[in-house]
Order: structure tokens, then C-alpha cells, then sequence
């Protein structure tokens, strides 16, 4: 049975399917105008073509678990913290000036001290640090003044951070953990943040924690399908492990390649012949701001722990006219976490590689000898013992004279600086110049103006002695490598009988 229509629904028919190609047509269009009578029921914001076939994310729908990384020490929210220490040794200063220095640390990270509490032992607890009745007090304390993070002076054992942690019902975390938190907020260049990285996972591999599903097991291995469950599967904290170690591989592996491009630029410089030299010392001391003083780098300047992080090396100049590079590496501290100085090692070898250390001393310091041993102990774990060496005392014009006078004494090869005013900076760079290594060979010879480029090379790699210019070339004397030494030759006056 077929049904037969009006002319008039045809009508209305054609006129509907009309108005929607038109508004088919106008949808394909990147811009078109608003119109009342195809887009007036409408209701909400409108986008255009290219927004509305973006993919959008839509907040709060992830069910993917956080990095494995992220696990809740690496997550610090240090807002009011209490700090606790153990003396083992030294004096009762001793103990109080590494406390201070914590609290330091901690408000670097953006914490509000509250309290410090030392206890007095032998060695450190092996169950809770300081012992289960100091703990109990230290729980106290904790909840009279409204602390919600414990900070202890040392690196702690996963089993010390968990019993600890149990007693005083908050959360805690050691000087090695607030280092590397530090580090991670001050990392700005690509091989810093991946150094970082690397030493917060060697860091956190061993402190790993499982919490609920993740101490259930995965299904057992077999070749079947969802009813092969032979033997029990690794647990969910064990995958992560595995997990952490694959991206420990994968970020050395990317240390590594950017290591050997600092590898390529150190060896063109030695190539050129162009003496380094490396700036070290203890966080705070003033490196990059006497590196700005130096060579005007313009690197951050700021009354912080570890304000600076990544390596900055500048090409500098001695009064003499001799080129050099200055290299500012990472401060140092007490007890640097070993995680650190491993991940570090590419970056320190700048230290190891250079032809002169200026070791940079905090004058104002409190006890700027323990600063001295601190610094002494990285750069030998580095391997730079053989390096020469020049204890460059900074802020003088903040330090007690009967200070720099007892460490001018005892440090031989010292010079007291201020960056800040200028003082003694004169003084510094013409003892550099003094104590970097010279050109083996004196030469004198008649260069031809046409091999200019010689003369160049004279200034730029050796000492140019004098330089007088006659109708047949330049005469030229200067001290120089051996190689260039080689390339002169030629042209060396042959003595007249």
C-alpha cells in the first residue's frame, strides 16, 4: 500500500532539507556570521570549528595512578616544621650550629620553623632515631605546637623513618630528603632537573611503601589465559620498584649523553689552549656573585641555600691580557647526601678538570673552618686533590677581622674579598693570573704580516710579551705552547755572526 502526499508537504519537505543544507554549509565555514533564525535556540558559550574538533581534557576523570616516583616523601608539603637532632660528637656549639643550618635548609624550602630539639647519644637509635622516651616527647611537642612535619637532622634508615613516624603521628623526613626536595624546586636547566631526578629515585628506591592494593599480587605466570595462575605474581610495590629502576637506567643513559657534550666544549678549550678555572665552595659562600663581579655574568645573586644550581662557566680575561674560563659549580654543605654527589659527578668534574680552584669561604660564617673541611672532603671524593688551589675569603666586609686573621694564617695561599663592595677583587684576579699555569716555551720572531692569524693565536693562547711592528712584519716575543711554539719556528731571526 503506498501513501500518496500533497504538493504543500512537498513544499514544506523542500523547505526544511533547504534550511538544513544551508545549515550544514554554513557549520563548514571557519567563520560565519551569527544568525538569529539558525542559531538563536542555542543555549551556552559557542566555540568555533577548531575548538569544538579539539580534543579537550576534562578535569577530574583520571583514574591513572601518579608517577611511581611521586611517592609521599618525594611530596613534601613543609609548612610547619619541628626540627630534632642527635649529638653524637663535638662541642655543645657544634650540635647548635648544624641545627641552625637545618632550619636554614627548611625555610629554603618554604617551611616555618617552630622548635628545634637535640638529644644527646652516642649514635642515633636504630628503631627511632633518638629513642622510643624521646620520641614520645617529641610527640609532645608536636602536637603543643601544631607542627605537621619533623625534620631530622641526618639520613634515616627506611625503618627508623616508619617507627618514628608511627610514635609521632606525623610526617618525617631527614636532612637528606629536604636537600634533595631543595634541589629539585632550584634545577632550571635540562641536565640539573635530570640530576635531581636521578638522585630522588636512588633516594627513594629503599623507602618504597606499600599501602593497601599495593601489597596484593598481580596474577601468576603460565601460557593460558585468565585461568593461568601458576605461582604467585610480584606485588604492586614491586613493579613500581622495577618501574623506578627502568627510569634510573633511562636518565643515566641521558646524563650520560649530555656528559659527553661537556666533554666535546672542555676539550676544545684545552685544545685552544685556554686555562680554566673553577669556582667551589659551601652553599651561600658568595661563588656566583663573585663570579659576577669577575666577569659580569649576571647569574642569579640571592641570600639562600642552593640559590644556584646549575653550572655556569664565563669567559674572563687576566690583567695581563691571558683569556681564561671561570666555571661556578654547586655549592656544598655538611654531610652532602652521597645520592647527590653521585648524580652531580658529570657537573663537578668541571672541578676536577680545571687548572685552578678558588675556593670560596663564607668569612661572616660562625665557624667557616668546618665550611673549609666540608668542601675539602667533596672536592676529594671527586678526585681534584692535585688541582692548586686559592682559599678566596668573601665577605670581609662583613667579618670579624680576628676571623679573617685566623684563617689568613692558617690558609697559606688566602686572599679576604668582598664581591659585594669590590674589595680585594684586584688583588684576586692578578694572584690568578700569578697562579695559572704559563706558556713552556719563550719565543721571538719576525711574523710576516701576511700570517697574522699567528699573532692572533700568540694573544689568545700564550703570553705576548712585546709586539712591535716593522716594514717586514710584526716582531713578536711572547711565551707560547709548543705546538704554536712549532708554527713560529719559521720565522725566528737567524742569528748574525
Amino acid at each position: 500500500m503506498t501513501s500518496s502526499s500533497s504538493p504543500s508537504q512537498d513544499t514544506q519537505r523542500f523547505a526544511h532539507s533547504y534550511a538544513e543544507g544551508l545549515r550544514a554549509d554554513a557549520l563548514m565555514e571557519e567563520d560565519v556570521a551569527w544568525s538569529h533564525e539558525i542559531d538563536g535556540d542555542r543555549d551556552g558559550d559557542q566555540f568555533d570549528r577548531s575548538e569544538r574538533a579539539a580534543l579537550r581534557r576534562v578535569a577530574g576523570l583520571s583514574t591513572e595512578l601518579e608517577d611511581v616516583t611521586e611517592v609521599e616523601y618525594r611530596q613534601l608539603r613543609l609548612e610547619r616544621v619541628v626540627l630534632v637532632g642527635v649529638w653524637t660528637s663535638g662541642t655543645a656549639q657544634d650540635a647548635d650550629n648544624s641545627l641552625a643550618e637545618l632550619a636554614a635548609l627548611a625555610e629554603t624550602a618554604g617551611a616555618l620553623v617552630l622548635d628545634g630539639v637535640i638529644q644527646r647519644r652516642n649514635e642515633p637509635d636504630a628503631a627511632t632515631y633518638i629513642g622510643s622516651g624521646k620520641a614520645v616527647e617529641l610527640r609532645d611537642i608536636v602536637l603543643e605546637s601544631g607542627a605537621d612535619t619533623v625534620i631530622c637532622d641526618g639520613e634515616l634508615s627506611p625503618g627508623q623513618l616508619i617507627h618514628l613516624e608511627d610514635v609521632v603521628k606525623v610526617k618525617v623526613i631527614d636532612r637528606t630528603a629536604l636537600i634533595l626536595d631543595i634541589f629539585a624546586q632550584h634545577a632550571k636547566s635540562r641536565e640539573g632537573k635530570a640530576q635531581v631526578a636521578l638522585a630522588q629515585m636512588q633516594y627513594m628506591l629503599p623507602r618504597l611503601r606499600g599501602w593497601g592494593q599495593s601489597l596484593s599480587r598481580q596474577m601468576g605466570g603460565g601460557k593460558g589465559g585468565g585461568l593461568a595462575t601458576r605461582g604467585p605474581g610480584e606485588t604492586k610495590i614491586e613493579t613500581d620498584r622495577r618501574r623506578i629502576r627502568e627510569k634510573m637506567a633511562k636518565m643515566r643513559r641521558e646524563i650520560a649523553d649530555m656528559k659527553t657534550g661537556r666533554e666535546i666544549k672542555r676539550q676544545e678549550r684545552k685544545r685552544n689552549k685556554v686555562p680554566s678555572v673553577a669556582i667551589a665552595g659551601y652553599t651561600n659562600a658568595g661563588k656566583s656573585s663573585l663570579l659576577n663581579r669577575l666577569t659580569g655574568a649576571g647569574v642569579l645573586v640571592e641570600n639562600a641555600l642552593f640559590a644556584t644550581l646549575d653550572p655556569t662557566v664565563r669567559r674572563a680575561e687576566t690583567p695581563s691580557g691571558r683569556l681564561y674560563t671561570l666555571a661556578d659549580t654547586v655549592g656544598f654543605v655538611r654531610h652532602l647526601p652521597h645520592h647527590l654527589v653521585e648524580a652531580f659527578r658529570s657537573t663537578m668534574e668541571e672541578v676536577g678538570e680545571s687548572d685552578l680552584i678558588l675556593h670560596v669561604v663564607d668569612g661572616s660564617h660562625p665557624n667557616p673552618e668546618e665550611q673549609l673541611a666540608a668542601v675539602r672532603e667533596v672536592i676529594r671524593d671527586v678526585g681534584a686533590i692535585d688541582v692548586p688551589e686559592i682559599v678566596v675569603i668573601n665577605k670581609a666586609d662583613a667579618a670579624d677581622p680576628l676571623t679573617l686573621q685566623r684563617l689568613m694564617r692558617i690558609e697559606k695561599r688566602s686572599i679576604a674579598v668582598s664581591a659585594r663592595t669590590g674589595q680585594g677583587i684586584q688583588e684576586l684576579l692578578a694572584l690568578i693570573d700569578n697562579e695559572l699555569p704559563r706558556p713552556s716555551v719563550e719565543i721571538e720572531a719576525l711574523v710576516p704580516y701576511t700570517h697574522g692569524k699567528l699573532v692572533a693565536r700568540a694573544h689568545d693562547e700564550g703570553e705576548v710579551i712585546s709586539a712591535e711592528h716593522t716594514p717586514e712584519g710584526t716582531l713578536l716575543k711572547a711565551r707560547v705552547h709548543e705546538e704554536l711554539a712549532a708554527d713560529l719556528q719559521p720565522y725566528v731571526p737567524v742569528p748574525t755572526v
